[in-house]
């Protein structure tokens, strides 16, 4: 007999050679029927893998991250023997699970069309009721080239494959090399829609051929995937790349894959979210500081970027010396840390800085403001004592509270524990994730762990933000560090006269500016608060002999701050206001002979609400109020 230990810290005897879906089965018909895979000794595993030792056990479901993962990886699967199916010829490249679903890369001498992936969709239907098994198989490397020998794509990443052995997963007539694990047959996978086409350079790389990628999405039941489908086609219309168009604040362009730029409207709002940045920081006693965006790589060596982060960085040479474009803030940050002595008084010290940092993204991931090879960080570190890592974290925490109360984001929170290729002794990891779990602790704030997902220099914790279509969005961080300060030989002057090593916090709020502004346009579907709308009002004329005054109205704004636009066309005013909601602006004010007479305005709000004869200097007090308190709403 063994005995096997659940997440609830119960436990309970089978014999030896027993599955996880057996396990389920006598636990309870409900649990069978949601198991995807397991976690056994915190490995994950197909559920028809046998136990042979004293074990911990979770039954993974939907539910879970992993579950989802696995799912979505299994539905990738499902696809590509559709795709086998309907064109034999078909030579795949890889179908991984992604954030909202999963894809495949295929290559395809026929162009597929949406109505290709009916045809698709159809076959996928038919593999389900056949409810056929996932079989896994171990083959040697050698087996495995013999039987992609047709296919350019998997021969490659085999043959970088440093494992004599090859786990494959076979159903049908279609087999690909995979870690696993799967569901246990296609049946399970009951609810999918495939929901775009893309091109995509295989590897990311313009110079390799270009491929046909396939996206799609799956779910265990129908009502999930129209529950969904309904979020889908709400996020396209507040989709920030057509709303950044529409509302003429960004735009991307090939000469610059990933890198984007911002319109004068675009760049008022990046502009803004960085005062109010700078305005809070300042609050809270930080010092900003600024750092070159180029250095030499013996920093980087020194850093254990070099090793840990080479492949996502941009490299440059200067004198014959090799240099590397910043990826993070941090080791600029350390050097002037480093600029004279520290001493126990002067901690903690908290620095911060908006860096802009390079990091090298394949382009098959880049998605708007979303995913971008040049972002603007708000970074900041702080130095302090080991007994003022608490309150530090604790400082931080709420200076991120009020940012996200601020936009309407409601949070929760996960601390990631230690990688695998991290930095640093057993002890100083320990001490650190402590640290964290010590703040999180007295704060009374639940927290999820995500076992061995940290920096390789240290836990962390993230703040994933909720909006208001319920998605959620990895934004802030905290990440607790004493391997830096070792590295680099940081030092402070003790009370004690004596020599010591300070700790260090990496932490972030937006996260990067430009994904921040990306999920705010979504977040508000363009109609953003008064006190960061670009324009807060526009003035619209009912016929010409109201231009002039009009014109008095906009100069009477203008010299309160508050920024207007105004529309005196001779076209209707219906197709004028229509035109001004398009553009998501705040206030649309009307000006006639009525308003004329008693120096007034009728106030129209993007809610559709009209407010008839408030007065000029009234409507003036009520703007600056709403700007002041950073509301999204005026009291009429």
């Amino acid at each position: 007999m063994i005995k096997i230990k659940f997440p609830d810290n119960s436990s309970q005897e089978y014999k030896e050679g027993i599955t996880p879906i057996e396990i389920a089965e006598k636990i309870g018909k409900k649990l069978a029927q949601d198991a995807i895979a397991a976690k056994v000794d915190n490995e994950l595993v197909d559920l028809n893998k046998k136990i042979n030792k004293d074990s911990n056990l979770k039954i993974i479901t939907f539910n879970d991250k992993e579950g989802k993962e696995i799912f979505r990886h299994s539905a990738s699967h499902l696809m590509a023997q559709a795709i086998k199916n309907l064109y034999p010829d078909v030579k795949f490249a890889i179908g991984p699970a992604v954030d909202e679903g999963f894809y495949y890369d295929i290559d395809l001498d026929k162009k597929l069309t949406p109505e290709e992936l009916e045809k698709i969709e159809k076959e996928m239907k038919k593999i389900v009721d056949e409810d056929i098994k996932l079989e896994r198989q171990e083959i040697s490397k050698d087996e495995a080239l013999e039987l992609f020998k047709d296919n350019p794509y998997k021969k490659e990443i085999i043959n970088e494959l440093e494992d004599e052995k090859i786990s494959i997963y076979r159903q049908g007539n279609f087999a690909d090399f995979c870690r696993g694990p799967h569901v246990l047959s296609t049946g399970k996978l009951k609810a999918f829609k495939l929901t775009k086409l893309a091109g995509a350079y295989w590897r990311g790389d313009a110079k390799n051929k270009q491929l046909q990628r396939i996206y799609g999405v799956a779910f265990p039941d129908e009502k999930q995937l129209k529950s969904y489908l309904k979020l889908l086609e709400e996020a396209e219309k507040r989709d920030h790349r057509k709303l950044g168009k529409e509302l003429d604040l960004f735009s991307m362009h090939d000469e610059g894959p990933g890198f984007p730029f911002f319109h004068p409207k675009g760049a008022f709002i990046f502009r803004k979210l960085q005062s109010f940045w700078r305005d809070e920081h300042s609050k809270a006693r930080y010092k900003e500081i600024i750092t070159p965006m180029i250095l030499n790589r013996k920093l980087w060596e020194q850093s254990g970027h070099w090793d840990h982060y080479k492949e996502n960085m941009y490299f440059t040479k200067i004198d014959e010396d090799d240099y590397a474009i910043k990826p993070m803030n941090c080791p600029g940050g350390i050097i002037v840390y480093k600029e004279g002595i520290k001493s126990y008084r002067d901690l903690p010290l908290r620095m911060g800085e908006m860096g802009i940092v390079h990091r090298h993204e394949l382009s098959g991931v880049l998605a708007g403001l979303f995913r971008v090879r040049c972002f603007t960080q708000d970074d900041a570190h702080i130095y302090m004592t080991e007994e003022q890592i608490k309150d530090e974290i604790i400082g931080v925490i709420n200076l991120a509270e009020k940012f996200y109360d601020l936009f309407g984001f409601e949070y929760n929170i996960e601390l990631s524990t230690r990688p695998e290729n991290s930095m640093g002794s057993d002890e100083a990891w320990e001490k650190a994730t402590d640290g964290l779990k010590d703040a999180l602790d007295a704060k009374k704030i639940k927290y999820k762990i995500n076992e061995g997902d940290g920096a390789f220099y240290g836990p962390k914790i993230d703040f994933h933000l909720k909006d208001c279509l319920g998605r959620t969005w990895q934004c802030g961080t905290i990440q607790l560090d004493f391997a830096m300060p070792e590295k680099f030989d940081l030092t402070y002057e003790g009370s004690d006269g004596k020599k010591h090593r300070p700790i260090m916090i990496h932490r972030t709020i937006y996260g990067s500016i430009e994904r921040f502004m990306g999920i705010l346009i979504e977040h508000y579907a363009g109609k953003f608060p008064l006190w960061l709308s670009p324009t807060q009002v526009t003035i619209l004329n009912i016929n010409d002999s109201h231009i002039p005054y009009g014109e008095k109205v906009k100069q009477e704004l203008e010299k309160n701050n508050i920024r207007v636009e105004t529309d005196f066309r001779g076209e209707t005013m219906p197709k004028k206001v229509r035109e001004a909601q398009l553009k998501k602006i705040p206030i649309i004010l009307t000006v006639g002979d009525k308003e004329k007479e008693n120096d007034a305005v009728a106030v129209r709000t993007l809610d559709g609400k009209l407010h008839f004869g408030i007065k000029t200097a009234d409507l003036i007090d009520k703007i600056k109020t709403a700007v002041k308190q950073k509301s999204d709403k005026i009291i009429f």
